[in-house]
């Protein structure tokens, strides 16, 4: 389905995409792939990559980053404390910066928002702090997408809404580690977004929310295009 993207995103599954710019540059948010049972097998093991996003710490977010940057040479944007980590594990292209920062990378502008959510990293035996967990705002060619990471709904997203004025957001709907769809219906509000794509649901038995869920506490007020995107759909 065409909303106005200049290029694509495609949902790789719980959290992680995969966008393409106009340009033929592709970045990743959080790329849980190998070890994510909702990623079809064709997406698991990317062979380009220019840069990589990642939310926070948890495992299912940070996912193949180490191994994807190091094949491909990917920049990669995280908070401060998950960079340092990402550069002790022989990344070479970092860039660690916190909330409220701007980068470019793969010709798109990166913004750090905040989110609610706690971030660690798992190191063998050991489990390190992990920052605070963080969202991103992304324009490219004058679009812009909010993905949310890991959160509950708070209510500086209208700040978001009134900063970045995002067309469309990437929410949490799977319920007892994140938003559940009734957070989410807020979270619309909040942002003024008019296209939601739903992701974090579904790829484990507690994750239960679903888009129909947020789709029918959503009708009748306010008019938005929810995308139930499966694993591999695209958006343009």
């Amino acid at each position: 389905m065409s909303i106005g993207i200049p290029g694509s995103l495609t949902w790789c599954g719980h959290a992680a995409f995969r966008i393409t710019t106009s340009s033929g540059r592709v970045l990743f948010i959080d790329p849980f792939l190998s070890g994510n049972p909702a990623c079809p097998a064709h997406l698991r093991r990317p062979e380009r990559c220019d840069a990589i996003l990642v939310t926070h710490g948890h495992g299912d977010h940070v996912g193949d980053t180490v191994d994807i940057a190091r094949r491909t040479g990917a920049q990669v944007v995280a908070i401060v404390e998950v960079a340092e980590w990402l550069s002790r594990k022989g990344v070479g292209q970092v860039i660690g910066m916190n909330k409220g920062g701007t980068v470019q990378v793969a010709g798109v502008d990166v913004t750090m928002v905040h989110a609610y959510h706690s971030s660690s990293i798992r190191d063998g035996s050991q489990t390190l702090y992990g920052g605070e967990a963080a969202g991103y705002v992304v324009t490219m060619n004058g679009f812009t997408f909010y993905h949310a990471g890991d959160t509950n709904v708070f209510g500086d997203m209208r700040l978001i809404a009134d900063l970045y004025a995002p067309k469309l957001a990437l929410l949490p709907i799977g319920d007892h580690y994140t938003m559940s769809p009734k957070e989410a219906a807020l979270a619309v509000e909040l942002l003024r977004v008019q296209h939601v794509v739903p992701m974090h649901h579904g790829t484990f038995p507690v994750l239960s929310g679903t888009p129909d869920s947020l789709e029918r506490l959503l009708a009748g007020k306010r008019e938005v295009s929810i995308h139930a995107l499966r694993p591999g759909d695209s958006l343009n």
